[in-house]
């Protein structure tokens, strides 16, 4: 047998983006491992993308076009040739347009599992057609408009500089299992420079282990226990006046803000320890160099963007900035020339598109009998919106509406594609070229097909650009060729082989390098759109236990999920279970007013009491009902950006009758 090694690259929703090796062995992909070069990732890889070659041969896999013939929900479905299924796609986006508008159609793509290039030929597309614009608002909105009202451009500090650091602070981020490759370079410097950690999360993660303080905050209370520490810091003359002065706007408002929450007060609202509080505040003004590694844990309730803003206020108020191993480590997505520049402006033909919808509202809006227009044509790409969404019963009822059509183009037969009157096959990363920029690094890295298509399986861009011939348009637009971008965006020779950094050579240390970019180069302390300071609301809810959904070891999103489901179980703390006679592994209901699911229970003492957890990505089939615990989730929005609000679910949880 021959085995050839391809260095390649995953492009999949983790800020690591780690560099890969794919071991083919006669034309088909038996090992994927860690690949030299990338000076974050080389050494080893997640257990999730080494069993990817098992997404891409699942007995899921979509290897031809399909046409529903059974109820929508149903996956019924007959094989069709991409001539008959494109036909009728197009048939009805022309019937659509005629009867309704172009708006009445929307693309519902997100692409967390395509590389860079994959969506430049759609966007092209759907501006072209006039089509409704989708906000992408389900993950990581609230937290980029945050940071923007705060630092503006300003990029983020560089990972690999957190060696230098002799106080880390994750807040809301959880890297045993959505960033595996910072643990190391914690590692690194809490045994070369004696580095203080703080672990800031409902749960007792993985890395809490290794840290030095952590505090369970309720969730939701996240602003509040900022605005503690910010008094603390004032109070304790912990303040770094001749920073604030040189480099901050806004401070005495949000001090006064902060003045409302004394340590006492927050202890109680966010159900943490006082002491912890204080002791906190004590090493931020103190310890130098300190970085903050603030996650998207903290966005995803209704205070989400007031959470970020507030965190972000706390390494301003005490000048941790202008050093290595200092700053706030955040998203890097627009750090790559590429990820941006080489985007098509809109030209004069394109159609004004004024109508647009956030993605965590699609289900009440798929539900409307008043809107106007209706939606009447989906087209879902790099989403698997049924078990990923918020108020999953209005996206399951919308999207089983007779009179919307609606395209899947995917991968896999996922909960979504179940509902789709048509089914496009897609590739996976190893059967197309593109290039995969990183969230979480300054690298920008090649990905060459390492096999030939599974199946008749197509590409985003060759999707649209056939929707584009088919429909008339000029194709010249539609071509999106790999080595002519990277020419265009990097200004080399067209070639590109190899990881390249991103990461400008004179350097990325915050307020030393790079700086806000609003004109007067001060971070913002006072100007969230619509609040100006920081806020705080409590939650009205009368069901007692908080549910939080975080990621495993097992998915990214819900990728994986049909073949290595994680555990389905809800974990309670040994005092709820208590209070309500639940024994460890007992069937119980989890329910609230939007729905009721049947699992099993875990009790965990490394929750705190009065929050629940059930793991993100689950799939329909895990459990009985065919619901996943996103039914529980309300559509409520976040305060900026009208982000998600997963960590707002309240539930009860209760024995299951005659069990």
């Amino acid at each position: 047998m021959a085995v050839v090694d391809h260095v390649t690259a995953c492009p999949l929703d983790c800020p690591d983006t780690c560099s890969l090796t794919a071991s083919v062995t006669d034309g088909r992909i038996t090992k994927v491992d860690a690949a030299p070069g990338n000076p974050l990732t080389d050494g080893f890889i997640c257990q999730k993308v080494k069993h990817h070659a098992e997404r891409v041969y699942a007995p899921e896999r979509i290897k031809t076009p399909l046409i529903r013939t059974g109820a929508k929900g149903a996956a019924e479905f007959r094989a069709a040739t991409w001539d008959e299924a494109l036909d009728l796609v197009v048939e009805r986006l022309r019937a659509a347009e005629t009867d309704h508008g172009p708006e009445s159609v929307v693309p519902f793509v997100y692409n967390s599992s395509a590389p860079l290039l994959q969506d430049e030929a759609g966007e092209r597309l759907w501006r072209r057609f006039g089509a409704s614009r989708l906000h992408h608002t389900v993950c990581a909105a609230t937290h980029h408009a945050a940071y923007g009202s705060t630092f503006g451009d300003m990029f983020s500090s560089d990972p690999l500089d957190i060696v230098h650091a002799k106080l880390i602070v994750l807040w809301g981020a959880n890297p045993t299992v959505s960033n595996t490759h910072l643990l190391p370079l914690i590692t690194r410097a809490q045994r070369e420079n004696g580095a203080r950690l703080v672990v800031i999360d409902p749960r007792a993660t993985g890395v809490t282990r290794r840290a030095d303080l952590h505090l369970p905050v309720r969730p939701g209370t996240d602003v509040v226990l900022a605005y503690a520490i910010a008094n603390e810091l004032e109070s304790r003359d912990l303040l770094a006046h001749e920073f604030l002065a040189d480099h901050a706007s806004g401070v005495d408002e949000f001090l006064a803000a902060a003045r409302e929450f004394p340590v006492a007060r927050a202890a109680e609202i966010c159900a943490v320890d006082p002491c912890a509080i204080t002791e906190l505040a004590q090493l931020w003004g103190t310890v130098r160099p300190a970085t903050l590694r603030a996650g998207w844990g903290l966005e995803r309730n209704r205070n989400g963007g007031s959470a970020c803003a507030a965190v972000f206020a706390l390494p301003v108020l005490t000048g941790q900035f202008e050093t290595l191993g200092s700053g706030v480590l955040a998203s890097l997505g627009e750090a790559t020339p590429l990820a941006w520049d080489a985007r098509e402006p809109e030209t004069p033909e394109d159609r004004r598109r004024p109508r647009a919808f956030g993605m965590n509202q699609i289900g009440a809006q798929l539900c409307d009998p008043t809107l106007e227009p209706p939606i009447a044509v989906m087209f879902i790409q790099g989403s698997n919106l049924v078990a990923t969404n918020p108020d999953q019963g209005a996206v399951m009822r919308g999207l089983a509406r007779e009179d919307l059509f609606t395209v899947v183009h995917d991968q896999v037969l996922t909960d979504t594609a179940r509902y789709a009157d048509v089914v496009l096959p897609a590739t996976t990363h190893f059967e197309t070229d593109d290039l995969a920029s990183s969230y979480g690094s300054f690298m920008l890295q090649p990905m060459p097909a390492v096999i030939e298509r599974v199946g008749e399986s197509r590409s985003n861009n060759e999707l649209a650009a056939e929707l584009a011939r088919r429909l008339g348009y000029d194709l010249t637009r539609f071509s999106v060729e790999r080595e002519e971008i990277v020419a265009r965006s990097l200004k080399d020779d067209g070639t590109y082989t190899e990881p390249r950094a991103t990461r400008p050579s004179e350097g990325t240390v915050q307020f030393r390098d790079t700086f806000p970019s609003f004109q007067d180069r001060r971070a913002r302390l006072a100007s969230l759109p619509g609040l100006g300071v920081p806020r705080y609301v409590e939650l009205d809810d009368p069901y007692p236990l908080t549910l939080i959904t975080p990621a495993t070891t097992k998915t990214i999103n819900s990728i994986f999920g049909e073949f290595q489901p994680a555990d389905p179980a809800i974990h309670l703390h040994p005092d709820d279970s208590a209070a309500r006679a639940l024994a460890d592994g007992a069937t119980v209901r989890v329910y609230n007013d939007r729905a009721s699911i049947t699992t099993v229970i875990r009790v965990d003492s490394a929750i705190r009491p009065g929050v629940v957890s059930m793991p993100k990505g689950t799939w329909c089939r895990d459990f009985a009902e065919g619901l996943t615990p996103n039914a529980l989730v309300p559509a409520t929005l976040s305060d900026l950006a009208d982000g998600a609000c997963f960590n707002d679910t309240r539930v009860e949880v209760a024995n299951v009758p005659n069990l």
